[in-house]
């Protein structure tokens, strides 16, 4: 498959329409957000994705934090992968099969990091839970224990774009695997290998577990997997995928 002029990003105002949708609600949701944190309001607390024992926790947030972002740099480079990747691929597949796409690699990189959450929480909870349960504690004392653990399990908070990100990239990759992309807009490489090399590093970077490194690399990685098998399962529909 060849990366022809048909499908050469184009200006904001000729973007598909889901495309620029995507961009248009998260730039939004962060102003709101930025709005809303002078007046004490935190909106990662409503539409981050939390911890499922966290207070804070509600169903929806399997599908609002992928419009959520933690900082101006995070978003633009988010809305900038998409607006690259996002207009081409909506023009290969159509509307309908890009929104599908985007959405459930964002909730395929939701459920990997959820499951690396759960392996770090889950020894924290217990010790906490064994603390609780000692009858040596007053009652004011095994109160304040529960509140520091609901505080703990509100702290971890998943925002943003970049799993349904890495899905894009993965499709990309599989559909212009020779398409030359500019690393930093210096280096040219081309899409495939690209794809490798992001892949490679976000697994390297997860298995380090680096408690100072507030990315979700997991989250990343759930996305890109996701993409490459959904791309693989429409391949096999020829009569529907391009």
């Amino acid at each position: 498959m060849n990366f022809n002029s048909q499908y050469r990003p184009g200006g904001f105002g000729h973007l598909p329409l889901v495309t620029k949708n995507i961009i248009i609600i998260n730039v939004v949701l962060y102003l709101l957000k930025v709005v809303l944190e002078g007046r004490g309001i935190n909106l990662d607390d409503y539409l981050g994705l939390h911890y499922y024992l966290a207070s804070n926790f509600k169903p929806h947030q399997f599908v609002t934090y992928i419009f959520m972002h933690g900082s101006f740099s995070h978003i633009l480079f988010n809305m900038l992968g998409v607006y690259i990747f996002g207009q081409v691929l909506e023009q290969v597949w159509g509307p309908k099969r890009y929104l599908i796409f985007y959405m459930v690699t964002g909730l395929g990189a939701a459920l990997a990091q959820y499951i690396i959450m759960h392996f770090e929480i889950s020894d924290v909870l217990r010790a906490v839970n064994n603390e609780i349960a000692n009858p040596a504690l007053s009652a004011l004392e095994k109160a304040d224990l529960i509140n520091q653990k609901f505080d703990y399990l509100n702290r971890h908070v998943i925002v943003g774009a970049s799993g349904a990100l890495f899905g894009l990239l993965g499709a990309f990759g599989m559909l212009f695997p020779n398409q030359k992309l500019y690393l930093y807009f210096l280096f040219p490489i081309k899409a495939k290998w690209l794809v490798i090399a992001y892949g490679g590093f976000e697994i390297i970077s997860g298995i380090q577990n680096d408690p100072n490194d507030p990315v979700a690399h997991f989250a990343h990685i759930g996305g890109l997997l996701v993409g490459v098998v959904l791309v693989l399962i429409w391949r096999k529909d020829r009569n529907n995928f391009y």
